[in-house]
C-alpha cells in the first residue's frame, strides 16, 4: 500500500524549539511510525506554513504530485494555518470541499483527518482560534460524509502539543501516529 500525505508543518515533522526549522528525527514523525505500525510505504507530502490549496494552478500542482507519486490512497491534515490566517471555519470547510473535489481522486480513498484542537500558547493567543480549531472536526465529519471520503478526529487521540499551542511533540506524534494506525486499519474504501 502506498499512501500519500499531504499536510502542513505537523506533517513534515517541524519541531518549534528548533530556530533554523529543523525536524524532529524519523523515529519521532508520525508519518514514519505510521510506516512503521501498518508497513506501508508512506509519502511525506508535508510543508511549514501550508494552507488548504484555493487557486487552480495549485490544483495543478496537488494533482501532478498525485500522478508522479502514485498512491494508493491520499491521508489530507490541513487548515489549522487557514484558521490562524484569519479564516473561520466555514471558510475552512469550503476551501477543502473545493480542494478536494479538485483532485481527480477517488473520494473513498481519501482520509480527511481534522486536527486536534489548538491550545492556548505563543501562537494561539486569541480566543477564536481555540472555539474555531475545536469546530473544524464538526465540520470535516459533514463535509467528509456528503463527499464520501474517509474521516477521522485527531482530537480524540491525545495529541500533545508544543509551547506554541499549535505544533505536535514527540509525545504528541507519537500518539497521533498511534491513533492514525488504529483508523487505517480498519478503513477499506
Amino acid at each position: 500500500m502506498r499512501v500519500l500525505c499531504f499536510g502542513d508543518s505537523n506533517t513534515w515533522g517541524y519541531d518549534p524549539r528548533s530556530y533554523f526549522g529543523g525536524r524532529y528525527p524519523a523515529e519521532d514523525r508520525w508519518t514514519d511510525r505510521l510506516a512503521r505500525e501498518t508497513g506501508w510505504e508512506v509519502l511525506n507530502a508535508g510543508e511549514n506554513g501550508r494552507e488548504i490549496p484555493r487557486r487552480a494552478a495549485e490544483f495543478r500542482l496537488v494533482r501532478d504530485l498525485l500522478d508522479r507519486r502514485a498512491p494508493d490512497r491520499l491521508i489530507v491534515l490541513l487548515g489549522s494555518n487557514d484558521l490562524l490566517q484569519g479564516a473561520d471555519v466555514p471558510a475552512v470547510a469550503a476551501r477543502m470541499e473545493a480542494f478536494l473535489t479538485a483532485l481527480d481522486f477517488p473520494m473513498a480513498h481519501i482520509l480527511l483527518l481534522a486536527p486536534p484542537p489548538m491550545v492556548p500558547g505563543a501562537w494561539v493567543t486569541e480566543a477564536r482560534l481555540l472555539t474555531d480549531s475545536a469546530a473544524l472536526s464538526g465540520a470535516y465529519r459533514a463535509l467528509a460524509a456528503r463527499l464520501g471520503t474517509a474521516f477521522a478526529d485527531a482530537g480524540a487521540w491525545q495529541v500533545s502539543l508544543a509551547f506554541d499551542g499549535v505544533h505536535f511533540t514527540e509525545a504528541g506524534h507519537h500518539a497521533f501516529a498511534a491513533g492514525l494506525a488504529d483508523v487505517v486499519r480498519t478503513w477499506t474504501p
